[in-house]
This record gives structure tokens, sequence and C-alpha cells, in this order.
């Protein structure tokens, strides 16, 4: 029984023929720490202002003007 690795020949026009994949875009370091800046401080405002909203909804319930039922 023999365990040899077949081997595969390549011929050089085999390799010419195949399409390369198109290199990926690439962005230089800053233009994507500029991006990620942008995304996180996006995420912060939306944060921010989702807590003011709901903020300022409690207070206007907690405060609102409701008659006690001693004063009717």
């Amino acid at each position: 029984m023999t365990n040899k690795a077949k081997v595969r020949v390549i011929k050089k026009n085999d390799i010419a023929v195949k399409n390369k994949p198109a290199p990926a875009e690439t962005k230089s370091k800053r233009e994507a720490a500029r991006e990620m800046v942008s995304t996180v401080s996006t995420w912060v405002n939306d944060f921010q202002s989702r807590k003011r909203d709901e903020t300022k909804i409690a207070f206007e319930q907690l405060f609102a003007q409701h008659p006690q039922p001693s004063e009717s």
C-alpha cells in the first residue's frame, strides 16, 4: 500500500486564465478613524437625546397638575 500524496500539475496557461478578484477598497487609516469617530458620535448623540426625551416625559408626568382626592 502506498501513502504518497498526489501532486497536481498547474500549467502557466491555467493561472493566467483565472480572473483575479478585484482588490478590496482600502481606506487610509485616517479615513477609517474618521468614520469610526463619526459613527460613535452619532450613537452617543442618539442615546443622549433619547435619555433627555425620557427624562422630560417622566418629569412632566411626575409634576402634572392632578387634583388630589382631598382637594375635590
